[in-house]
Protein backbone atom coordinates (compact mmCIF):
# COMPACT_ATOMS: atom_id res chain seq x y z
CA UNK A 1 0.00 0.00 0.00
CA UNK A 2 2.50 2.28 0.77
CA UNK A 3 4.38 2.08 -2.75
CA UNK A 4 0.79 2.34 -4.09
CA UNK A 5 0.71 5.70 -2.39
CA UNK A 6 4.44 6.64 -3.26
CA UNK A 7 3.99 6.19 -6.71
CA UNK A 8 0.93 7.81 -6.56
CA UNK A 9 2.58 10.58 -5.21
CA UNK A 10 5.43 11.18 -7.45
CA UNK A 11 2.81 11.07 -10.66
CA UNK A 12 1.17 13.95 -8.87
CA UNK A 13 4.76 15.98 -8.11
CA UNK A 14 5.97 15.38 -11.43
CA UNK A 15 2.74 15.97 -12.76
CA UNK A 16 2.95 19.42 -11.34
CA UNK A 17 5.85 20.03 -12.19
CA UNK A 18 5.42 19.49 -15.79
CA UNK A 19 2.14 21.15 -16.01
CA UNK A 20 3.83 24.19 -15.00
CA UNK A 21 6.73 23.48 -17.72
CA UNK A 22 4.25 22.64 -20.22
CA UNK A 23 1.65 26.22 -19.09
CA UNK A 24 5.01 28.22 -19.43
CA UNK A 25 5.70 26.53 -23.00
CA UNK A 26 2.02 26.84 -23.92
CA UNK A 27 2.47 30.23 -23.90
CA UNK A 28 5.19 30.57 -26.46
CA UNK A 29 4.00 27.52 -28.42
CA UNK A 30 -0.07 27.51 -28.42
CA UNK A 31 0.09 24.98 -31.27
CA UNK A 32 1.76 22.21 -29.60
CA UNK A 33 1.42 22.27 -25.18
CA UNK A 34 -1.26 19.96 -25.70
CA UNK A 35 0.40 16.96 -27.34
CA UNK A 36 3.80 17.85 -25.29
CA UNK A 37 1.66 17.16 -22.17
CA UNK A 38 0.50 14.23 -22.82
CA UNK A 39 3.38 12.73 -23.86
CA UNK A 40 5.37 14.35 -20.83
CA UNK A 41 2.63 12.44 -18.89
CA UNK A 42 3.26 9.36 -20.82
CA UNK A 43 7.12 9.09 -20.17
CA UNK A 44 6.67 10.10 -16.67
CA UNK A 45 4.00 7.20 -15.66
CA UNK A 46 6.74 4.80 -18.31
CA UNK A 47 9.77 5.98 -15.99
CA UNK A 48 8.02 5.39 -12.67
CA UNK A 49 6.45 1.93 -13.48
CA UNK A 50 9.61 0.88 -15.31
CA UNK A 51 12.24 2.18 -11.98
CA UNK A 52 9.65 1.47 -9.43
CA UNK A 53 11.46 3.92 -7.22
CA UNK A 54 11.14 4.57 -4.03
CA UNK A 55 9.91 7.08 -2.04
CA UNK A 56 12.83 8.91 -1.00
CA UNK A 57 14.19 7.87 -4.88
CA UNK A 58 11.32 9.70 -6.55
CA UNK A 59 11.96 12.95 -4.68
CA UNK A 60 15.47 12.80 -5.48
CA UNK A 61 15.70 11.47 -8.75
CA UNK A 62 12.72 13.52 -10.16
CA UNK A 63 14.04 17.37 -9.46
CA UNK A 64 17.55 15.93 -11.15
CA UNK A 65 15.62 14.15 -14.07
CA UNK A 66 13.38 17.49 -15.10
CA UNK A 67 16.98 19.78 -14.85
CA UNK A 68 18.19 17.10 -16.80
CA UNK A 69 15.91 17.18 -19.14
CA UNK A 70 15.79 21.26 -19.77
CA UNK A 71 19.52 20.77 -20.31
CA UNK A 72 19.10 18.22 -23.15
CA UNK A 73 15.99 20.40 -24.85
CA UNK A 74 18.88 23.86 -24.86
CA UNK A 75 21.36 21.56 -26.04
CA UNK A 76 19.25 20.24 -28.83
CA UNK A 77 18.07 23.25 -29.76
CA UNK A 78 21.68 25.01 -30.22
CA UNK A 79 22.40 21.89 -32.19
CA UNK A 80 19.39 22.40 -34.14
CA UNK A 81 19.85 26.09 -34.57
CA UNK A 82 23.79 25.29 -35.77
CA UNK A 83 22.08 22.64 -38.31
CA UNK A 84 19.82 25.29 -39.58
CA UNK A 85 23.06 27.74 -40.11
CA UNK A 86 25.08 25.16 -41.98
CA UNK A 87 22.17 23.86 -43.82
CA UNK A 88 21.24 27.91 -45.29
CA UNK A 89 23.86 27.36 -47.38
CA UNK A 90 26.38 29.80 -46.17
CA UNK A 91 29.62 29.43 -48.72
CA UNK A 92 33.44 30.87 -48.02
CA UNK A 93 34.52 31.33 -44.87
CA UNK A 94 31.48 31.34 -42.80
CA UNK A 95 31.13 28.03 -43.31
CA UNK A 96 34.24 26.37 -41.58
CA UNK A 97 32.66 28.74 -38.31
CA UNK A 98 29.36 27.20 -38.44
CA UNK A 99 30.83 23.71 -38.83
CA UNK A 100 32.73 24.12 -35.64
CA UNK A 101 29.46 25.75 -34.51
CA UNK A 102 27.74 22.29 -35.13
CA UNK A 103 30.15 20.04 -34.21
CA UNK A 104 30.64 22.16 -30.77
CA UNK A 105 26.72 21.89 -29.95
CA UNK A 106 27.19 18.00 -30.68
CA UNK A 107 29.72 17.47 -27.71
CA UNK A 108 27.95 19.84 -25.76
CA UNK A 109 25.04 17.68 -26.27
CA UNK A 110 27.25 14.51 -25.49
CA UNK A 111 28.38 16.16 -22.53
CA UNK A 112 25.01 16.72 -21.42
CA UNK A 113 24.43 12.99 -21.49
CA UNK A 114 27.26 11.89 -19.74
CA UNK A 115 27.07 14.45 -16.83
CA UNK A 116 23.21 12.96 -16.89
CA UNK A 117 24.39 9.64 -16.62
CA UNK A 118 26.73 10.34 -13.33
CA UNK A 119 23.91 12.95 -11.52
CA UNK A 120 21.50 9.53 -11.62
CA UNK A 121 24.00 7.90 -9.99
CA UNK A 122 24.34 9.95 -6.98
CA UNK A 123 20.59 9.48 -6.48
CA UNK A 124 20.05 6.30 -7.43
CA UNK A 125 21.28 2.89 -7.88
CA UNK A 126 23.28 1.72 -10.98
CA UNK A 127 20.55 -0.84 -11.46
CA UNK A 128 17.97 1.93 -11.42
CA UNK A 129 20.14 3.84 -13.93
CA UNK A 130 20.54 1.21 -16.42
CA UNK A 131 16.66 0.81 -16.11
CA UNK A 132 15.95 4.54 -16.69
CA UNK A 133 18.26 4.66 -19.80
CA UNK A 134 16.80 1.45 -21.43
CA UNK A 135 13.03 2.52 -19.96
CA UNK A 136 13.89 6.29 -22.00
CA UNK A 137 14.96 4.35 -25.21
CA UNK A 138 11.91 2.24 -25.43
CA UNK A 139 10.17 4.89 -25.18
CA UNK A 140 11.37 6.79 -28.02
CA UNK A 141 11.04 4.36 -30.28
CA UNK A 142 7.60 3.71 -28.90
CA UNK A 143 7.20 7.34 -30.03
CA UNK A 144 8.64 6.87 -33.06
CA UNK A 145 6.59 3.95 -34.06
CA UNK A 146 3.00 5.79 -33.40
CA UNK A 147 4.48 8.42 -35.96
CA UNK A 148 5.29 5.69 -38.35
CA UNK A 149 2.58 3.86 -37.40
CA UNK A 150 4.32 0.61 -36.56
CA UNK A 151 2.51 1.40 -32.58
CA UNK A 152 5.90 1.33 -31.14
CA UNK A 153 6.48 -3.00 -32.36
CA UNK A 154 10.23 -3.65 -31.64
CA UNK A 155 12.44 -5.76 -33.39
CA UNK A 156 13.46 -5.05 -37.38
CA UNK A 157 9.54 -4.28 -37.49
CA UNK A 158 9.45 -1.50 -35.33
CA UNK A 159 10.00 2.23 -35.22
CA UNK A 160 13.55 2.19 -35.77
CA UNK A 161 13.14 0.30 -39.40
CA UNK A 162 10.03 1.84 -40.28
CA UNK A 163 8.91 -0.98 -41.60
CA UNK A 164 7.12 -4.28 -40.77
CA UNK A 165 8.15 -8.28 -40.91
CA UNK A 166 6.00 -8.07 -44.14
CA UNK A 167 7.41 -5.68 -45.77
CA UNK A 168 10.85 -7.09 -44.92
CA UNK A 169 13.29 -8.56 -47.91
CA UNK A 170 13.31 -12.69 -47.63
CA UNK A 171 16.80 -13.66 -45.69
CA UNK A 172 17.46 -16.69 -47.52
CA UNK A 173 20.28 -18.13 -49.09
CA UNK A 174 19.16 -16.22 -52.29
CA UNK A 175 20.49 -13.18 -50.99
CA UNK A 176 24.19 -13.98 -51.20
CA UNK A 177 24.12 -14.62 -55.18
Amino acid sequence: MKKIISVFLTVVLVGSVAFAQNNKDQKKDKKGGDWREKIRAEQVANITAQLDLTEAEAQAFWPVYNEVQKQRREAFEASAQAYKALNEGIEGNEVNALLEKYLDAKKAADAVEADAIARYKKVLPVNKVAKLIVAEENFRHQQIGRLGGNAGRPGPGGPRSGRNRSQMPPMGDDMMD
